[in-house]
């Protein structure tokens, strides 16, 4: 699988000078923007999606000169507002903020959806991951994975776990640890994390995959038990948390990755210049608190090499998705 290096949000001088195109302003080159442009959120508002929407979007008005627009459109599992972005004219005034769940998994998922993310979009970048979580209720008496796999194997039929729903991040994640340690988990899909979370502080459900900043406040309120995230490597801002992974399960890793993409045909120009932009905005000090405030890694990387990322992530989590039976019915 492509791999990206997770970046260190330190490197805010390297970044702002990247290209040295930061802050340019866009008129001058070819007359881009020439209007609004808007950046389509396939998600309704208050999400790791749209956090990150709101965060670049007035540094790219302060350095193109035009208004950034968001625009929220939810419904299919993000199929809606990535259609609208797939079928917009490619003249960089359309930017679509992509997610894992929304781009790769809910294309299997929910196949026949008129087009394919891999053709239809472009990528400018990648941006931030927001780590998957994996808690249990304290009452089930385990401390790490392996502790939780052996209380699996022990009970009848298995365990229940909860997710943000069919064909999220969280439901690939447990779906994942089913087939990679071999153990019988049941998904509840829930509307969200904030009711996936409450019925695990109650206990209804034993186990949950949730996103971090979800489920962090619980943790250290000693509500539920963190076990480990889905990552390949651990978090610099969270190093005290391990992977799934380094626990003995084989070959487990997922990215709740989020990424910058425009209509195919997207001028290329315009393309290098928001990247870059972005690059810098991601760096900036007061952005990189924010982002770690809401439990989110800078992830950054160019056009090319989230394109390479993406198709990988299409090659590995297609036959997975199939093998673990996950439809929308």
């Amino acid at each position: 699988m492509a791999c990206i290096e997770k970046r260190k949000l330190g490197q805010a001088a390297l970044a702002l000078a990247f290209g040295g195109l930061a802050g340019r302003p866009a008129r001058a080159q070819g007359g881009w923007p020439s209007r609004s442009v808007t950046m389509i959120v396939p998600w309704a508002p208050g999400g790791s999606n749209d956090v990150v929407a709101r965060l670049l979007s007035p540094g790219l008005q302060k350095a193109f000169g035009k208004s950034f627009v968001v625009e929220n459109r939810a419904g299919g599992g993000g199929a809606v507002g990535m259609g609208m972005a797939a079928r917009a004219r490619p003249d960089g005034h359309t930017l679509l903020i992509s997610s894992a769940s929304n781009h790769v998994f809910n294309h299997f998922v929910v196949p026949d959806q008129g087009y394919d993310p891999r053709e239809a979009l472009s990528a400018i970048c990648m941006m931030v991951d927001v780590p998957n979580a994996l808690a249990v209720h304290p009452s089930l008496g385990v401390s790490d994975v392996q502790g939780l796999l052996a209380k699996i194997r022990a009970t009848p039929g298995g365990l229940s776990y909860a997710s943000t729903g069919v064909g999220s991040s969280n439901h690939l994640a447990g779906e994942l640890l089913r087939l990679r340690a071999g153990v019988e988990l049941n998904h509840v899909p829930y509307r969200g994390g904030g009711p996936a979370l409450a019925d695990l502080i109650s206990g209804t459900i034993p186990v949950a995959f949730l996103n971090l900043p979800t489920v962090l406040p619980a943790v250290e309120a000693g509500q539920v038990r963190l076990l480990g995230i889905g990552g390949k490597s651990r978090i610099p801002s969270r190093p005290d948390i391990p992977t799934i992974g380094e626990q003995g399960v084989e070959g487990y890793e997922i990215q709740s990755w989020t990424g910058l993409f425009t209509p195919r045909g997207t001028p290329r120009p315009v393309i290098e210049r928001v990247a870059a932009e972005v690059k810098g905005l991601l760096g900036d000090p007061t952005t990189r608190e924010r982002l770690v405030e809401s439990g989110s890694e800078n992830i950054w990387a160019g056009p090319d090499e989230t394109d390479a990322f993406v198709r990988a992530e299409f090659d590995r989590w297609g036959p997975i998705v199939k093998q673990a039976g996950v439809t929308n019915g």
